[in-house]
């Protein structure tokens, strides 16, 4: 069977580095807020281009916190509204409204996934104070009207950065084109931890400071405690980790815009669509390479025959979901569409070329 995605072999990659790291980590005898989380904060926030990055527990956390930084600052207030793309991972809603804030739900373009910018200012109201982007896949979704139209309604754009590490728009990295960006390291993303990690990132000062404090028990000086915060630190042996896998996310991401290429160009079945390769390769990194066909449960089925496992991102959509019961009769067609007919295809940096022919053939002959 050719996995979705080989972690361990990922990993084994960069075994004696990592376990050097861990090592380094384990002997210090220091495994919380210690050297290795400043300095993998520093070489994120040097890789993203941007003043601060704050290592959080998870990526889920990291816009939570950036939301709260705002509600604590004064430039939202519970029952504000955030738009927040229809058909996104169930993530990027919750950290909405667990925050006392409303997410209104904007639907995505059919050929890139993302969230439809044109569709975005019939949506703002009085009671609107940002735009959560979700850069879906591993593809950058941004632009200068997108821009314009955060200035012309005073909104904080907000990027939900968990797919796209390395992305760029623009020769920006992604991360860095809004006011603040949630990043997430679950192991099977592009850069993946060992567990749950997570980080922010921001040129605005006072959110960091804000952040840094909520992040740590509301607390910026020990037993001093300014807001009712949350326990949400990046653990040093985690911190070791990804700071390890850092130097390498470039490499990995060209491998995996060399495999995406090649499917695009040899996947021939016309049953089967398949994703856009932006014109910019460099919008993209390809977390996740997904196909549409209105076959799906049956190509699976068949894949899975031919020793080919996949995985559906995502088979419901938030607006079905029964923790937002009282959208269920919403309709957003065009998320309704793709959540019943997306399907990802393994890829990743340990994808070896004989595999790679084994998809394409076996999806050929579906």
């Amino acid at each position: 069977m050719i996995k979705f995605l080989d972690l361990q072999k990922v990993n084994l990659n960069y075994q004696q580095e990592i376990e050097d790291a861990l090592l380094q980590t384990f002997r210090s005898g220091w495994y919380l807020q210690g050297e290795k989380n400043k300095g993998f904060e520093a070489n994120l926030a040097q890789y993203i281009g941007t003043k601060h990055a704050i290592g959080v527990a998870n990526g889920l956390d990291a816009l939570r916190l950036i939301l709260r930084g705002y509600i604590e600052l004064g430039v939202m207030s519970p029952g504000d509204e955030i738009i927040v793309p229809s058909n996104t991972y169930i993530a990027s809603i919750l950290a909405v409204s667990d925050n006392g804030l409303v997410p209104v739900l904007v639907e995505p373009e059919l050929n890139t996934y993302n969230i439809d910018i044109s569709k975005i200012e019939e949506k703002i109201t009085s009671k609107t104070k940002g735009i959560l982007i979700v850069h879906l896949q591993g593809r950058v979704v941004f632009s200068d009207q997108l821009k314009e139209i955060a200035e012309k309604h005073n909104l904080k754009i907000i990027e939900d950065n968990a797919q796209a590490i390395g992305a760029e728009w623009k020769g920006l990295k992604s991360g860095n084109l809004g006011d603040a960006a949630g990043f997430s390291f679950y192991p099977g993303k592009n850069l993946g931890a060992l567990g749950d990690a997570g980080a922010v990132t921001t040129n605005d000062d006072d959110l960091a400071q804000t952040i840094r404090a909520l992040a740590n028990y509301g607390s910026n000086q020990k037993y001093v405690n300014i807001y009712k915060g949350l326990n949400s630190r990046l653990d040093e042996l985690q911190a070791a980790v990804l700071d390890v896998k850092l130097k390498h996310i470039d490499k990995e991401n060209e491998t995996r815009r060399v495999i995406a290429k090649k499917f695009i160009e040899e996947i021939k079945n016309p049953a089967i669509i398949l994703p856009e390769n932006p014109e910019n390769e460099a919008e993209h990194v390809w977390h996740v390479f997904v196909i549409r066909t209105a076959k799906r449960d049956e190509l699976q089925a068949y894949l899975t025959e031919k020793g080919v496992q996949t995985i559906i991102h995502y088979p419901i959509p938030p607006h079905q979901q029964q923790a937002y019961k009282e959208w269920n009769e919403l309709s957003f067609p065009i998320s309704e569409k793709m959540h019943s007919e997306v399907l990802s295809l393994p890829i990743s940096s340990v994808l070896e070329e004989d595999e790679i022919n084994t998809i394409i053939k076996a999806v050929n002959e579906f």
